[in-house]
């Protein structure tokens, strides 16, 4: 078996038992964002194998400055979203399937027409893009204590655990995304406040990257498949009994509670 395969099984086996591991950097030898990409690869395979699972959208990692200078990294990575990931405004989370969790809030745009070609021009994302919802992002990694360096964080699915969507869809050329203002609180106590220019300068910007990133790897987009733009401010723990609730102005609100 290879160090990728090695690794993947580690991450498999570490999330369905709820427990945290050391860095599969340093355990299994994994160097560099290729060899990262393809340990998550190998268990997005490992997942589409069991019964009922799809792939119903992308998720950008890392674009927010306050969140890279938490984990001390410097660039924005993605994850695969699976169906059984999704949750919906109110809903509640079940703390029983994760580990050591934080959340985030995040702007959320659902694919309109699919995003193909090498070379995807700006106004050919603008166009394949349907609307925006406000969302949250419970973010969960398998490293043991949240110490993960960017290979790490790449081959554990971007830290991907599950994601809240809000009710109301908003046309994305109605608002200005960029000056959207988010202020997320736990508990009725205010965490973590951000804008959208937090995530890479605007969080359209950021679905680009992404977009253009998958065509390069041969994967694009889907009509229908949600993206999840990046965090719009700081990641803040959960703990069960949390109530989470994002305001984000025009984009409206989302909210949900830990179980």
């Amino acid at each position: 078996m290879s160090g990728t395969q090695e690794a993947a099984q580690a991450i498999r086996e570490a999330r369905a038992q709820r427990r945290s591991i050391a860095r599969v950097s340093e355990t299994h030898g994994i160097v560099g964002l290729a060899q990262a990409y393809q340990v998550a690869e190998i268990n997005t395979t490992a997942r589409l194998a069991e019964p009922g699972r799809r792939v119903v959208g992308l998720k950008v990692g890392l674009t927010s400055r306050a969140v890279q200078q938490q984990l001390g990294v410097d660039q924005p990575d993605f994850g695969v979203l699976f169906d059984d990931m999704e949750h919906l405004d109110g809903d509640a989370i079940p703390m029983a399937r994760l580990i050591q969790p934080k959340v985030e809030a995040e702007v959320a745009l659902v694919v309109g027409a699919d995003l193909a070609g090498e070379t995807l021009s700006w106004s050919e994302f603008l166009r394949g893009l349907a609307y925006a919802l406000p969302a949250l992002e419970i973010v969960d990694s398998v490293i043991q204590d949240w110490k993960i360096t960017l290979v790490d964080t790449v081959a554990d699915n971007a830290s991907s655990a599950l994601y809240v969507l809000g009710n109301q869809p908003v046309d994305v050329g109605r608002m200005d995304l960029g000056a959207l203002g988010m202020q997320m609180d736990i508990n009725g106590k205010t965490v973590s406040v951000g804008t959208g220019a937090a995530c890479l300068g605007h969080p359209l910007r950021a679905a680009y990257w992404l977009a253009r990133t998958m065509a390069e790897r041969g994967q694009s987009l889907k009509a229908g498949q949600v993206i999840l733009s990046g965090a719009l401010g700081p990641m803040v723990p959960l703990q069960a009994g949390d109530a989470v609730h994002a305001s984000m102005g025009t984009l409206g609100s989302v909210s949900c509670h830990m179980a």
